[in-house]
């Protein structure tokens, strides 16, 4: 067991396809149905992408950013075998924004250190010296008990020594789940593991370390950091950290939402201002609303641009001090689209499917800001 001056404990708390379980909780006569939450299927014609998938949805192969249009067709798939058809909800982000807001201050309360991963996940660290796994797992079930009872909604919790392992742990007993990971049982809890787990080793990278016969954590770890640094550069010196538990990654006290935004994915891909510009205005409009609800000011601004094809860019542009003002957030973020709609950053003339807005750089508003 490893000691500093206290033991390191951090907890991993990520809700249970949460805006799915909030619309469950709101409408009783769901209870155990499949829900999606995304844009409208129109009956398989839809353009968006799903944003929470519950469980018995992903049973059907329905998961977070799969196509609205593909959710429809494995519904009606599974209403063709004899199965519950899925139940298809708009998003309603103010609301899951007020309830993360509620559960994020009780988990904050309830640890030294906190930081916000999203509106559904954070990372909780416990750094008194009191502190050992047996109370981080009473705290843990504390968390979970409180979650439940309060906004009778579930999360799954991962406790390790460090933010890497509790997130991987995360995702071992899902939903409504509880793993702990002790300091001497890290090598053993990863060793079987796909490596796909390890956060930075995505589809490619995988791929290419099948190439040199690597599969699991385990054959990651036989691997000299010399031969993953020079196959993979500077990732593989992380690669060769993380598949042995390594991670000095800290949990940021007071951690906040680093962006706030909004985006639309249009009924056609388009060019045209006319039908563009009112879409965006009504963006701006609508992440202006969350900065006003949540008393924050601003100073970095993003536009998100994606052209038919998924083709997707961003393009920033930062204040010399922090605004609040929406005609800010409307005439800095038309000064970013307007040249995806012309030959400075579209010379092919691809149509846009998808525009967004983001607000980032985020801080809170002094008294009367909003008055």
């Amino acid at each position: 067991m490893r000691y500093n001056e206290c033991m390191r404990i951090v907890l991993h708390v990520d809700m249970d396809s949460f805006f799915a379980s909030i619309e469950e909780r709101d409408h009783p006569r769901l209870k155990g149905l499949p829900i999606v939450v995304g844009s409208d299927p129109k009956n398989g014609k839809g353009r968006g992408v799903v944003s929470t998938a519950n469980y018995p949805a992903r049973k059907y192969g329905i998961r977070s950013a799969v196509p609205i249009s593909r959710a429809w067709k494995l519904s009606q798939q599974a209403k063709k075998a004899g199965q519950p058809e899925v139940v298809f909800m708009d998003v309603d982000m103010a609301k899951y924004a007020r309830v993360s807001k509620e559960i994020m201050n009780y988990i904050a309360s309830q640890g030294e250190a906190f930081q916000a991963g999203g509106i559904d996940e954070c990372y909780l660290e416990l750094i008194s010296s009191k502190n050992n796994w047996k109370t981080a797992r009473a705290r843990a079930e504390k968390i979970r008990k409180y979650i439940k009872e309060k906004f009778r909604l579930t999360c799954s919790i991962g406790v390790g020594p460090n933010k890497l392992i509790a997130k991987i742990a995360v995702e071992d007993n899902k939903p409504d789940g509880l793993t702990v990971v002790r300091d001497e049982e890290v090598q053993k809890f990863l060793d079987s593991k796909s490596v796909r787990v390890i956060p930075g080793i995505g589809p490619k990278a995988e791929q290419a370390l099948l190439q040199i016969g690597v599969e699991t954590i385990k054959d990651l770890r036989q691997k000299t950091k010399g031969e993953l640094v020079e196959a993979f550069g500077k990732r593989g010196g992380d690669f060769y950290q993380r598949a042995r538990g390594i991670s000095d990654s800290p949990v940021e006290a007071g951690g906040e939402a680093k962006s706030i935004g909004r985006d639309m994915t249009l009924e056609k891909d388009t060019l045209d201002p006319k039908i563009l510009l009112p879409h965006f205005k009504a963006i701006a409009e609508d992440v202006f609303s969350l900065i006003k609800k949540e008393k924050l000011v601003f100073k970095t601004i993003m536009v998100v641009v994606r052209f038919e094809g998924f083709e997707t860019h961003t393009k920033g542009h930062s204040l010399e001090r922090p605004a609040k003002e929406l005609n800010i957030i409307e005439t800095e973020a038309m000064k970013l689209l307007l040249p995806f709609l012309d030959g400075r950053q579209n010379p092919k003339r691809k149509k846009i499917r998808l525009i967004g807005i983001r607000l980032s750089n985020l801080g809170e508003y002094k008294p009367g800001l909003f008055d």
